[in-house]
């Protein structure tokens, strides 16, 4: 859902939905509210005070909108996507190389560069038969390659290799495209906000 290398989300279930420990410094936390009433999101949002933290909904922005002050900053506008999963061989450029690694559930795709350097990345974590995919980022000096291909392949051929049938994600409009073309489906927009008193 999010962009970058950083750390691996833990997460946890809570009355209105999941809190995801994101730990990087432009989103420390995510809450995303699988009930929408409106008192309960104004419940959580009124008990929030760490900055960075941000909140999202399966709805339209101009519906959240209403339940913030103007210390919330609205995120870049994304979309709830979900495909079955089939396994598909797809090989990363000559000069590249892709290495796998699962632990605790939690696997991450690294795609490398000629030099050692990191030219492409994502991750996956499994929910019972289902599997979310998140993180997928190419560096921009790799980009048009073909590379955020190369990283779902690898993560969907794990995923299915680990029971899961069903993959769900978070996609930007720029990210819709590429998921779109590798037979993903929107299923419902996916909005937020960002606690930034300092903006004000």
């Amino acid at each position: 859902m999010g962009r970058g290398l950083g750390r691996c989300p833990t997460g946890a279930q809570a009355g209105w939905g999941l809190r995801i420990d994101i730990g990087q410094p432009a989103q420390a936390v995510r809450h995303v509210l699988l009930d929408t009433d409106a008192g309960t999101a104004r419940g959580l949002i009124g008990t929030i005070t760490e900055p960075t933290t941000c909140v999202k909904a399966f709805l339209p922005q101009s519906e959240m909108e209403p339940w913030f002050s103007s210390a919330w900053q609205p995120t870049e506008p994304c979309f709830l996507m979900a495909a079955d999963l089939r396994p598909s061989r797809v090989d990363a450029p000559d000069g590249y190389t892709t290495t796998v690694e699962t632990a605790d559930g939690v696997t991450h795709v690294r795609v490398l560069g000629a030099g050692g350097e990191p030219a492409a990345c994502g991750r996956t974590g499994l929910a019972g038969t289902a599997c979310v995919f998140d993180q997928i980022v190419t560096e921009p000096a790799h980009r048009r390659l073909g590379l955020g291909t190369v990283v779902m392949a690898a993560l969907t051929g794990a995923a299915v290799d680990s029971g899961a049938t069903t993959g769900v994600l978070g996609a930007t409009v720029q990210g819709r495209a590429l998921y779109e073309a590798l037979g993903w489906k929107v299923l419902s927009p996916l909005n937020g906000y960002v606690y930034a008193p300092a903006a004000r």
